[in-house]
């Protein structure tokens, strides 16, 4: 079957622009990867099963029950279908939409793949170009795939609650999915990889990202330190990212935000502060030397700014060249002028929740950015207009309503 040029009218200016992906994933990794590619042109087709993505419920209360804050964040510019996979006709659309498209996203564990036909294996019979993109918890060369694996299970694993451990003596994870969004920008840049070599050899591709390779990589490329040799030299951890007193500094009225790294910038710094007698001081004069007392730097520093407010300290630290920014907090950012004036805020108004702040596109090409067109859809909110476009009829369709293979909404 060949695309439909249904959605043409709203995704005609971006440099993915008549790229199919078909979307089988939910919650975040996989929403957030494919709404990346959603947002530069592609036509992004959100399967759902009957329940519905996981995070129309689960990323906080909304009026209509089925578009949370989270999803409305992970999940614009896509298109929903809502088909019970399960079924036989449910496996004929599911190969209309495979024979239609350029890649496939999938972040289900290997037993419900086989089940429902979304192996590599199965998809590649059916278009021979596909690119097949699986995001897991454990790759398929270890030990652990398989096992069931969500953000938190990540983090604890792969070491990045361990360098709150050794930040703070406690091991605690960032509060938020950062391992979730980490991993969706890397699948997005293989994905993009994957493309290339099509145009290339004209073969599709099998990708698996797993989280958890991905993220101890990540941790490790920061913290493997002296273990760096072989033999090893010396402790894991830089010392300085680690340091508890690595934080925003307190000023008279809040806080700032702080970076002294090379010579001249701490040299800045002394004479912003007013101690110029630290100019000279052996132990803060290099790079070398400022590593070695860390804490003593660090200490001076978070010490030396009670008695001026954050605003003052900033025109201060233009003024010596030393890199410097006031502290936001969340409801901060909302308000933040530079934020406001790159267009990062849109409003919109939604279906089934009113005006909305939704969050716009913080990257741009040379021939202008691209905005949200489309708010994440209701379960089923294009069910009829994919099918539409695949070759069904309406009658067709009316009788797939009425066996509970497909969904629309209300």
């Amino acid at each position: 079957m060949q695309k439909d040029a249904s959605n043409e009218a709203t995704l005609t200016d971006g440099p993915l622009t008549g790229l199919r992906v078909i979307d089988f994933t939910s919650v975040v990794v996989g929403p957030v990867a494919t709404q990346f590619l959603a947002d530069y042109g592609a036509d992004v087709i959100k399967v759902e099963a009957p329940t519905g993505d996981l995070l129309r419920r689960m990323g906080g209360h909304s009026q209509s029950g089925q578009l949370s804050p989270k999803f409305i964040q992970m999940n614009r510019n896509k298109r929903s279908i809502c088909v019970d996979l399960r079924l036989k006709e449910g496996r004929k659309i599911l190969n209309a939409l495979l024979e239609s498209a350029d890649v496939a996203v999938v972040n289900m564990r290997e037993p419900a793949l086989y089940k429902l036909g979304l192996r590599f294996e199965d998809m590649s019979r059916v278009n021979s170009r596909i690119i097949h993109c699986s995001l897991t918890g454990f790759g398929k060369r270890g030990r652990h795939f398989g096992k069931p694996a969500y953000d938190t299970i990540i983090q604890g694993g792969a070491g990045v609650a361990a360098c709150n451990h050794q930040m703070n003596g406690e091991p605690q994870f960032v509060p938020m999915v950062f391992a979730d969004h980490v991993v969706a920008l890397i699948a997005t840049q293989m994905i993009l990889l994957a493309l290339r070599s099509r145009d290339l050899t004209g073969s599709g591709q099998s990708i698996e990202v797993p989280m958890f390779e991905n993220i101890a990589s990540f941790v490790l490329q920061e913290h493997i330190g002296q273990q760096t040799f072989s033999p090893y030299r010396g402790e894991m951890g830089d010392r300085r990212v680690m340091n508890a007193k690595a934080r925003p500094i307190k000023t008279k009225d809040g806080y700032i935000c702080v970076s002294a790294n090379t010579d001249k910038q701490v040299r800045g710094f002394f004479n912003a502060t007013g101690q110029v007698e630290l100019l000279d001081d052996p132990k803060f004069s290099t790079v070398e030397a400022r590593l070695r007392n860390v804490d003593e730097f660090f200490e001076l520093r978070n010490q030396s700014l009670g008695d001026k407010n954050t605003d003052q300290w900033l025109v201060l630290f233009e003024q010596f060249d030393v890199p410097a920014f006031a502290y936001n907090s969340l409801e901060d950012l909302l308000h933040e002028p530079h934020l406001i004036e790159a267009g990062l805020f849109e409003e919109v108004e939604y279906p089934a929740e009113g005006r909305i702040k939704h969050l716009g596109l913080a990257n741009t090409f040379s021939g202008g950015s691209r905005q949200s067109k489309l708010p994440a859809p209701l379960l089923g909110q294009n069910t009829v207009e994919v099918l539409s476009g695949l070759g069904y009829s309406t009658a067709d369709i009316e009788n797939l309503v009425a066996d509970n293979v497909i969904f629309k909404a209300d």
